[in-house]
């Protein structure tokens, strides 16, 4: 077979597999031929366990190294749809190279190598267990492509049908996946993805309907290629604002937004992760957290160069978004305003402490709800669970609950429902 000839579709994570494969089908005549194909018969079905790839395991492999090589013509072509240029000749001279792979026909070569156990990666039934590598959205993707580019007859539409993936999903984890992490180990900073991500959406959210419409109208604006702002989204604890970062992590994946959640004591590796993310095609937010900073804590230093201020201009295609329960992020004490202080400057001092939440275009309010607030929403979510429960019970016992478990908040409200849920009242919960 012609591996060695792939010219843009090259270095593949996994390729070892692919070399071998495509050895035997070139030449099974040599010594430890049969044992080399059993070698790959585990190896594919390992990869199933990993992956949680089924159906015709080979056919999965050969399309999760497609959607997984980040090169000129797979980057060019993610989120935007078929590109111009020589890149297409060459992307077409390696999928003519993957379309001769995709319909080896390996009954000769089982006969040939007594080795019929074959059939068990051609007709694979995948376990229930949960993929380490992608979760199940992601796996059914892949599985649905590679049973996709069966119906191509050329390669010119087997092309067509993954630069149609490339352009809905994109390439590479950047493509496959919602949310990621930074790493900072010892070899280097990198990008991770995230694969649990809880399934929230905003409507999850009761109540907020104005913070919740501020949020999208600068998320809609961002994703369009519109001017948008850096957002603070600030307020009492347990009031939705995490949530919302998650929701729209969920909502606005199909049209290119990924979220990359940092935590303060990475800030000085900003400029990293932006180097690594400024030239490609999806919207980036990067996502902080609880952000706050304490008298004796710079890091926020780093972040106020990187959001505006720094030599180098933040790329168009990334955001800073943050949730905070302080208004101001950076802690303020009254000897800031006093009149008599050791720094001669003190308007500075205040300034450059309020010059970090100045460089957030949109701040978002949430305030914890009031008691009629509160029992809006444990009657939504209660409705929403399933809960049979008299009206005057359940706000009675809700009422009871929040004097106890943090107060008037929407996290509280969905810690009653759960408690609820769990039967753990006496004589249970109808639903």
């Amino acid at each position: 077979m012609r591996e060695k000839e792939l010219i843009v579709y090259r270095n593949f994570e996994e390729g070892e597999l692919l070399h071998d494969m495509a050895r035997l089908m070139a030449d099974s005549d040599g010594e430890g031929a049969r044992e080399l194909f059993y070698q790959c018969i585990y190896m594919l079905i390992d990869l199933a366990g990993r992956y949680g790839f089924h159906g015709n395991l080979w056919h999965c492999y050969l399309a999760n190294l497609l959607v997984n090589n980040e090169n000129s013509y797979s980057c060019g072509c993610e989120i935007r749809g078929a590109i111009q240029g020589t890149v297409n000749d060459a992307a077409l001279h390696d999928i003519e190279i993957f379309k001769e792979l995709y319909d080896y026909d390996f009954g000769p070569l089982v006969q040939k190598l007594k080795a019929p156990e074959f059939s068990l990666v051609e007709h694979y039934q995948s376990s229930s267990r949960e993929s380490k590598v992608y979760n199940q959205r992601i796996c059914a993707r892949i599985c649905e492509l590679a049973e996709q580019f069966s119906h191509d007859h050329t390669p010119e539409e087997m092309k067509d049908t993954l630069t149609r993936f490339y352009r809905e999903y994109g390439v590479g984890k950047f493509g496959l996946h919602k949310s990621f992490r930074v790493v900072h180990d010892d070899e280097g900073v990198r990008v991770e993805p995230i694969l649990n991500i809880a399934h929230v959406s905003l409507d999850d959210l009761v109540g907020y309907e104005i913070p919740k419409r501020k949020l999208t109208d600068n998320t809609d604006a961002f994703v369009a290629g519109r001017k948008a702002n850096n957002c603070l989204l600030f307020g009492d604890a347990g009031t939705g604002k995490s949530s919302c970062i998650k929701a729209i992590a969920n909502e606005y994946y199909d049209r290119g937004l990924r979220i990359i959640e940092i935590y303060k004591h990475q800030f000085q590796d900003l400029n990293q992760v932006i180097s690594q993310i400024k030239n490609r095609n999806y919207k980036f937010i990067i996502y902080m957290d609880d952000l706050s900073f304490e008298d004796f804590e710079i890091e926020y230093k780093y972040l106020k160069a990187v959001i505006e201020g720094g030599l180098e201009k933040k790329p168009e295609n990334v955001l800073i978004y943050a949730t905070s329960n302080r208004r101001h992020l950076i802690r303020e004490n009254y000897s800031d305003k006093e009149e008599i202080r050791q720094d001669m400057h003190t308007g500075d001092t205040v300034q450059e402490k309020l010059s970090l939440v100045h460089r957030f275009g949109v701040t978002i309010y949430f305030g914890a709800p009031d008691k009629k607030q509160f029992q809006a929403i444990v009657k939504a979510l209660a409705e929403r669970s399933g809960l049979d429960m008299p009206e005057e019970e359940l706000l009675l016992e809700a009422n009871k609950w929040e004097l106890s478990h943090g107060g008037l908040s929407g996290r509280t409200a969905q810690q009653f429902i759960d408690y609820l849920l769990g039967g753990c009242m006496n004589g249970g919960v109808h639903r």
